[in-house]
């Protein structure tokens, strides 16, 4: 047996976009990518593929998202496109008084006080009701058959679980996390790379989702075990939270950028961040991508943006502010009139008033998917509701305790929320999905994906492998190892904080599928992670 180290990999290694006419799924997993064209292969379209390959990432991924997460998604079917946000809002037992009341500044990353209403099982059955071909329970077979089988831990996934694990063994020492060491270090332990996981429970769970389209989730019997937990611990969610919960269709926001229209889906997600930035720089024109001023343009139209998002961007009902009037040329133009040669410290405008797992999914007939899920903080809360596998997402922690704030933490609210899929068309054709996943460095990753795109032309593949930055606060930028050095050096003369990180881990994860105009289907996945362009 040879010994090596699955993480040491001292040459950069070349991929190529990926073709194919039947199908396409790309995720950050193989073996989900790989369960989304087996449903295709069985007679489902690209929204059963979706399916398939999100329930068999909340196994064979659950460093990123799980059943208890939320999901967003666009659906592109018939020629149209549909936004699904089935994101979960705030249990109506809490609210900011119960939380100072219990002795917090801030909603705390873990315990059950940060768990909201989980949207993702939600989302499963909507799409497959609405827009899927196979029955429900076909399509979620293969994650079952992991979750009960087992599969061999991952090179990116046995990393983070092993980071997590050690996390939750310093700041999660109370009983209400001990579900969480028996499902997912058992034997004392997290997985290591290369060995078999499995969790017969998480496999039930999925089942009994399979077989009730979603009713033993949010009606039945796994209901009565989340408030039941909930309940025993001091937690705020209940059972009546959950039967009251059903995901919401919306119409996907957009900007017209450069001959193309960039959509995403409207608050209380993040995409709006994204598409307020490319706004901002629709009017430049970019001459060459690796130049000092198209990364100082970049960052400081998503700086602008991200200033506006952090201030307004909540349930859209309850913004002070419209999404439109964010996205207005009046505005962007006026954003884009505080740029100028140096860094700047951004702060929020007055419009005018009037970290997550991502993956993309295409069939032959011409439907596209682009669908995001997550339980937010990596595994979430860090709790694991007994003898279902169902780690819960710790999105409550995204909201204020500030009354004032327009994301402040009211019972039966939606927060601001990180994850965002993406969508491209022109001509009102369907160009294909996008994302790139990882918390507050999503909408940044859409800018430069995007951009990478649209205004260098570059192909699936080598749009994604393109080195990142990221915006972190005030004028302080982090670039990755294979960010150019020279133009690190340029970008700190212009005023610019940089930071190199060690790694790429916090620069986010993406995928994309571009249908071109013979129909054939164009793929790349991230080389940040284990990501996968399955093909048929």
């Amino acid at each position: 047996m040879l010994n090596h180290d699955p993480l040491y990999n001292p040459y950069p290694s070349k991929r190529n976009t990926i073709y194919a006419k039947k199908g396409m799924v790309a995720t950050s997993q193989p073996l989900a990518a790989q369960a989304g064209i087996d449903i295709l292969k069985k007679g489902g379209n690209a929204v059963d593929a979706a399916i398939a390959t999100a329930a068999a990432l909340t196994v064979v991924e659950p460093t990123s998202n799980g059943i208890g997460g939320d999901a967003f998604a666009i659906i592109w079917i018939n020629n149209k496109l549909h936004g699904l946000n089935a994101s979960g809002p705030a249990p109506n037992a809490i609210s900011i008084d119960a939380v100072k009341n219990a002795g917090h500044k801030e909603i705390p990353k873990y315990g059950l006080t940060p768990v909201t209403v989980p949207g993702a099982p939600a989302a499963w059955v909507e799409l497959s009701k609405k827009f899927g071909k196979l029955p429900l329970s076909e399509v979620l077979q293969p994650a079952i058959q992991y979750a009960e089988e087992g599969y061999p831990v991952s090179a990116t996934l046995g990393h983070f679980w092993e980071k997590a694990y050690q996390a939750f063994s310093k700041s999660c020492t109370d009983d209400v996390y001990q579900n969480w060491f028996e499902t997912f270090a058992p034997d004392g332990k997290p997985p290591k790379i290369g060995e078999i996981w499995k969790s017969e429970y998480h496999g039930k769970t999925l089942r009994a989702i399979a077989e009730t389209n979603g009713e033993a989730f949010y009606k039945g019997e796994i209901a009565d075990k989340i408030d039941a937990f909930s309940k025993k611990y001091g937690g705020y969610i209940r059972k009546e939270d959950l039967e009251s919960y059903s995901p919401e269709w919306v119409d996907p926001i957009s900007v017209h950028y450069k001959g193309y229209d960039v959509w995403e889906i409207p608050p209380n997600g993040q995409g709006l961040i994204a598409l307020m930035a490319l706004n901002t720089l629709k009017d430049d024109k970019l001459t060459a991508k690796e130049i000092p001023e198209t990364y100082h343009l970049q960052i400081e139209a998503m700086k602008l943006a991200f200033t506006d998002g952090l201030k307004y961007i909540t349930e859209e009902d309850k913004m002070s502010v419209r999404t439109a009037d964010l996205l207005s040329d009046e505005y962007a133009k006026a954003r884009r009139g505080l740029i100028g040669e140096t860094a700047i410290e951004p702060e929020p405008g007055n419009p005018p008033k009037g970290g997550t797992v991502y993956l993309a999914a295409a069939d032959e007939d011409g439907n596209m998917v682009s669908f995001i899920q997550s339980n937010y903080m990596g595994f979430g809360a860090g709790v694991v509701v007994p003898e279902t596998g169902i780690a819960l997402q710790n999105r409550g922690h995204g909201f204020s305790l500030d009354p004032d704030h327009d994301n402040a933490l009211v019972p039966g609210k939606k927060t601001y929320h990180t994850i965002i899929p993406g969508f491209i068309t022109k001509d009102n054709e369907a160009v294909g999905p996008f994302g790139v996943m990882g918390g507050f460095m999503q909408p940044q990753g859409h800018l430069q994906v995007a951009m990478n795109l649209i205004d260098f032309s570059l192909n699936p593949q080598s749009a994604l492998d393109a080195p990142r930055w990221q915006w972190v606060e005030k004028k302080v930028v982090q670039i990755e190892p294979s960010f150019p050095e020279h133009i690190a050096h340029a970008l700190a003369r212009k005023g610019h904080e940089v930071q190199w990180a060690l790694d790429s881990g916090s620069f986010g994860r993406g995928q994309i599928i571009v249908r071109n105009k013979n129909g054939v289907l164009a793929g790349g996945t991230e080389s940040r992670t284990d990501g996968c362009v399955a093909t048929w």
